[in-house]
Order: C-alpha cells, then sequence, then structure tokens
C-alpha cells in the first residue's frame, strides 16, 4: 500500500503569515501553483491560501494586495497525514472534508503537500474517482 511520502509533493513553495498578499500571488505565478502552506514567523503551518483567497478575500473586498498580510485571508488547516499515512485513509480524509489540498507533517514540520494531481499521477483510476465524487458529487 502506498504512503503519503510516495506520494506528495515535497518540493513546495511556502509564504509567511506576515508576507503580502501581492508576494504570495507572485510566488504562485512564478512557480505555476494555485495554493501555498502558510507559515507562522516561528515556522509552524498555520494555513494554506489560495488564488481564490486572494482574489475573494482581497481584490474582491478592494484591500491593498501590497500591503495586505497573507494571515489574513488564509484558510486554517482542516487536517494534516504523517508521512506513513496510507493512500487509503488519505483520499478518504480529502473526500470526508471536501479539500484538494492535504498537508504532510513529520514531527511538527511541513514535509509536503498532496493535492488532486497526485492522487490523479499517483492512486487507482477508482480511488480518484471516489476522492471526485466525494468533493465534487455532493449537492
Amino acid at each position: 500500500m502506498s504512503t503519503a511520502r510516495e506520494i506528495m509533493t515535497a518540493d513546495m513553495h511556502t509564504v509567511t503569515e506576515e508576507q503580502t498578499l501581492a508576494h504570495a500571488a507572485a510566488v504562485m505565478r512564478d512557480h505555476g501553483v494555485g495554493a501555498l502552506p502558510v507559515l507562522s514567523m516561528e515556522g509552524a503551518l498555520s494555513g494554506i491560501v489560495t488564488d481564490r483567497d486572494i482574489v475573494v478575500r482581497g481584490v474582491a473586498e478592494g484591500v491593498d494586495l501590497t500591503t495586505t498580510p497573507v494571515g489574513s485571508v488564509a484558510q486554517g488547516i482542516v487536517s494534516t497525514v504523517g508521512p506513513d499515512e496510507e493512500v487509503d485513509r488519505i483520499v478518504d480524509t480529502m473526500g470526508d472534508q471536501q479539500i484538494k489540498r492535504l498537508p504532510v507533517v513529520d514531527g511538527g514540520h511541513l514535509v509536503g503537500m498532496i493535492s488532486e494531481s497526485d492522487l490523479a499521477r499517483h492512486v487507482s483510476d477508482d480511488k480518484v474517482a471516489h476522492f471526485v465524487q466525494m468533493v465534487y458529487g455532493r449537492g
């Protein structure tokens, strides 16, 4: 059985709560990602900020993206998994909580992220179908 460590993206980019929304947007653009883990000044995982958060909670609200901190719009962490967590449980967790990204934490430190694309690349078609049904198929 595959584990989080085998399917996660370990080479990820992060931002801190104090960095600006403009900075986070530039990191997303430069690296072709739609979400970034948010770290506290102490380096602990405190949330996730998505491109949608920046648009809906930043641009649409008329905030100054060059001065507004990421921490003011980032989503808190719903769930994390350890690197040895089995893929079946990961798919169930993401599906049950209807989340598209799941941080992987080891000893209190962020070591990776699992996204929909990681599932699509590494998980059997039936498990991906289950995930899609859970996240997108609910009314």
